[in-house]
């Protein structure tokens, strides 16, 4: 049964090594991400799983491990409880991984990436999946909002951006499951939503659980929607 999540965007730049000078524009949001860290592990979960993006539907259950090295940073991260072999942890799980090194979570530690074409059928019954695996179950969900809030953005502006990324936060804000459901992958993808699959599955695997929301945070730095919400 899922008893608790964390949901945080995932951009490299959160790791101070990343983004170098630039690490105090993010300061605020590295605080509301580590805050929501530490209430999933603070309710004493069983199991943890951490779900983010992915080219390809991918889980690992025996450990895991990524690096920032494509960002030119010789910085190298592991789940919790678990070995490094296997493939290498997607971007997103990488930084998953590594707020749950700077958390020091020890629990034992899943991970599963989803592609951001995947089906919402899917992913709720995912999310389903996963909630089970345990008495208590807590998840780490990885995803950023639109990245085209602004003429700079990856994307550029689309102006139906912000309005996607007001009920996407409202839904997290408040354990929104049915909202989160209902987001349109269609429209997710061009405005390069990437939270969207993983949002669902959180949906799929907190129906029925009773959970509370709490949105930490919710802004678009350099474009990009980024939301942290706790559920407990």
């Amino acid at each position: 049964m899922l008893v608790a999540a964390a949901v945080c965007p995932c951009p490299p730049l959160l790791v101070p090594e990343v983004a170098q000078g630039a690490a105090p524009e993010l300061g605020a949001l590295r605080a509301a991400c580590d805050e929501a860290v530490a209430g999933l592990l603070a309710v004493g979960p069983e199991l943890l799983v951490v779900v983010g993006g992915g080219p390809r539907a991918e889980v690992w259950t025996e450990g895991g491990a990524g690096s920032f090295h494509r960002f030119g940073v010789e910085l190298a991260v592991r789940l919790p409880s678990g070995g490094v072999d296997g493939p290498e942890l997607t971007p997103a799980l990488t930084v998953g991984a590594w707020l749950l090194d700077r958390a020091g979570a020890t629990l034992p530690t899943h991970a599963c990436a989803v592609p951001a074409d995947a089906p919402v059928d899917r992913m709720l019954g995912l999310g389903a999946g996963l909630a089970g695996l345990a008495d208590r179950v807590a998840l780490l969900v990885l995803g950023d909002g639109t990245a085209c809030r602004t003429v700079k953005a990856p994307g550029y502006l689309d102006e139906r951006a912000e309005a996607f990324d007001a009920t996407a936060a409202a839904a997290l804000g408040g354990a929104d499951t049915e909202t989160l459901a209902g987001l349109d992958p269609v429209l997710a993808a061009e405005l390069l939503a990437e939270g969207r699959a993983p949002w669902q599955v959180l949906a799929g695997a907190a129906r029925g659980a009773g959970l509370a929301g709490r949105l930490r945070y919710a802004e678009a730095p350099y474009g990009v929607g980024y939301f942290v919400a706790s559920w407990s």
